[in-house]
């Protein structure tokens, strides 16, 4: 037992510096780009014409209906038969923002729709423009709703940056294998890269618990556990 405490010691910082350089702003990066491109996508799919909405519901359907993991290796190892070569750590972002791209997609456009036409019918009577009326009265709504499921999405996105390590970015999961390379104690390394996850996904899913609280829509459970 000693023998592992002090390997879990040792490994520890290599494993934290793995997650603070590559997991961490890999997983901000790709949630926000991601986001950006899944709120595109679904005003895309609701509002554009038939030419675009037709181009985003065939890219949310060969994301959604393909492992991120082959997405991954299509970027990194296959782009480059083509003659697009791109390092690890952008491939790891181009493929992880399209993957979340997609999901997010669906529940952005989800939230939005689940606004009362009533609203847009309210801003439309006061002058809105479509834009405004989407950017003060119904995204402010949308987003709202949007918060659990997108929370959800994060934390998991937090965890599937362990796939990265596949394409040989040096991330929290590959420093562990790394590590394993050289003692030949997979079992507690990985143990100890599962708790790291854990600890990550269990502070992220407190944070979840705080945003939903502040940002409730009406006053109920969440509130009155407050």
């Amino acid at each position: 037992m000693q023998h592992w405490l002090q390997l879990m010691a040792e490994s520890l910082p290599s494993l934290l510096w793995a997650g603070l350089i590559f997991t961490i702003p890999l997983t901000l990066l790709s949630f926000s780009f991601g986001l950006i491109l899944g709120l595109i996508t679904a005003i895309a799919r609701l509002f554009g014409p038939a030419p675009v909405a037709i181009v985003a519901r065939f890219y949310v359907w060969v994301i959604r209906g393909t492992p991120l993991l082959v997405q991954l290796f299509v970027i990194f190892y296959g782009l480059p038969s083509i003659g697009i070569l791109l390092d690890a750590f952008p491939a790891a972002l181009i493929g992880f923002t399209l993957n979340i791209g997609a999901y997010s997609s669906e529940i952005i456009r989800a939230v939005i729709s689940s606004v009362p036409k009533g609203q847009w019918e309210a801003a439309y009577s006061i002058g809105m423009s479509w834009r405004q009326a989407m950017s003060r009265t119904i995204l402010p709504q949308a987003g709202r709703v949007a918060v659990p499921p997108l929370s959800n999405t994060f934390i998991s996105l937090v965890k599937d940056t362990s796939l990265a390590a596949a394409i040989t970015v040096p991330e929290l999961f590959q420093a562990a294998q790394r590590i394993v390379a050289t003692t030949y104690e997979p079992l507690i390394l990985y143990i100890e890269a599962a708790l790291i996850y854990l600890v990550l996904s269990s502070i992220l899913s407190q944070l979840q618990v705080r945003l939903e609280r502040r940002f409730a829509r009406y006053g109920g459970m969440l509130e009155a556990n407050a």
